[in-house]
């Protein structure tokens, strides 16, 4: 192993694992967070219709203006956030202050909401990381409007929406020929999609912790069992939240949702219903990991204990046997014998190989 990699064990939260725990576990809506302005700003915009689309990368939020009420569908994408963008945009927009309240918060929950004819919702993007062998969020925030989506993304360097992209610019599409609902429907799906890589992740670590349990479990295990466990939290607390947000698009009545597509947010719904089931059956499995590692512990200790009680009894005849001819009696048994000595160690031996031989037809060990 790397040094590198043995400094972070000079640190007692890295060695006990209390900081992911404090960063999982930290949160406080009633305190304003701090968001520190992004250092690098992109914006792409898609302005398409059944037959052309449009690419650009623009510089600044103003450029975006021009594409408002143009009569084509628009998709907006903002990565990294600076107040000062979210704010004129939203603004320019007729986005309620409270969403930008929400684009603009930290940790906050996935959420669902409609103000002044906009459809927000708000969730996170996961991540598996697989050098820490942990989950990373990554918030994005959505807005529906007339014939736009307006995206806000925290990290400038990745997303889970290539895909998306890429079928845009197929004109035969059914992103191209829906309107905007239907592309807003398309990036909650992939994002739910994510969910499950994972699942798939984190159950390929499940399962190899599990064969390390059964054969070789240690403190190491017992620790490992615990990230794993707190890993599953990250994932619950995206997955309930995140059924509700897909739910209040399913029963909206709002004029932006064609009934066309509403058939395909229940699809998501399922989806992330069977996404949060197989969540709670890995907690299932790790809560029978951890009882596992314990019955295992106690069977070692068990076999311990077995066999310091057969050993305490096989040298309980000699200690007899010892502490007899060993008191200060002159009217001893053969203690003027010539053979006292060799019977008296005779029968130290003899009477523990006949109690092994009785503990064993009784299968005791």
């Amino acid at each position: 192993m790397a040094s590198k990699n043995y400094l972070k064990y000079l640190y007692l939260p890295a060695l006990f694992g209390t900081q992911r725990t404090k960063e999982i576990l930290t949160v406080n809506p009633t305190v304003m967070p701090h968001r520190a302005e992004a250092a690098d700003v992109k914006i792409f915009v898609f302005d398409y219709d059944a037959t052309t689309i449009e690419e650009h990368e623009l510089k600044s939020v103003g450029e975006c203006f021009q594409f408002k009420d143009n009569k084509r569908i628009t998709w907006i994408n903002i990565d990294g956030l600076r107040k000062a963008d979210v704010e004129n945009i939203c603004n320019y927009f007729g986005i309620h202050p409270l969403i930008i309240e929400d684009i603009l918060s930290v940790d906050q929950r996935p959420k669902m909401d409609e103000m002044d004819n906009i459809l927000f919702c708000l969730l996170n993007m996961l991540y598996f990381n697989n050098e820490t062998k942990t989950i990373e969020t990554e918030q994005i925030s959505i807005a529906l409007g007339k014939d736009f989506v307006i995206s806000f993304q925290e990290d400038a360097s990745r997303d889970v929406l290539d895909p998306l992209r890429n079928r845009l610019k197929i004109s035969t599409s059914k992103a191209r020929q829906r309107t905007a609902d239907y592309l807003c429907y398309s990036m909650l799906d992939m994002i739910v999609d994510q969910y499950f890589v994972v699942l798939e992740k984190l159950g390929e670590q499940i399962e190899l912790l599990e064969e390390e349990v059964i054969r070789r479990s240690n403190t190491r295990s017992l620790a490992r069992i615990n990230q794993l466990r707190k890993e599953l939290i990250v994932l619950k607390r995206n997955f309930a939240p995140g059924r509700e947000l897909i739910n209040g698009f399913i029963r909206s009545e709002s004029d932006l949702l064609d009934d066309r597509t509403t058939k395909y947010f229940k699809d998501v719904y399922d989806h992330i219903v069977q996404a949060n089931d197989l969540g709670e059956n890995y907690r299932d499995m790790m809560i029978s990991m951890q009882d596992l590692y314990i019955n295992n512990v106690n069977l070692r200790m068990n076999e311990v204990m077995k066999v310091m009680a057969i050993v305490t009894c096989l040298l309980a005849p000699a200690t007899v046997i010892g502490g007899i001819f060993g008191m200060n009696f002159e009217a001893i048994p053969l203690l003027h014998n010539k053979w006292g000595f060799f019977i008296s160690v005779g029968l130290m031996l003899l009477i523990p190989m006949w109690m092994l031989i009785i503990f064993k037809r009784r299968d005791w060990f």
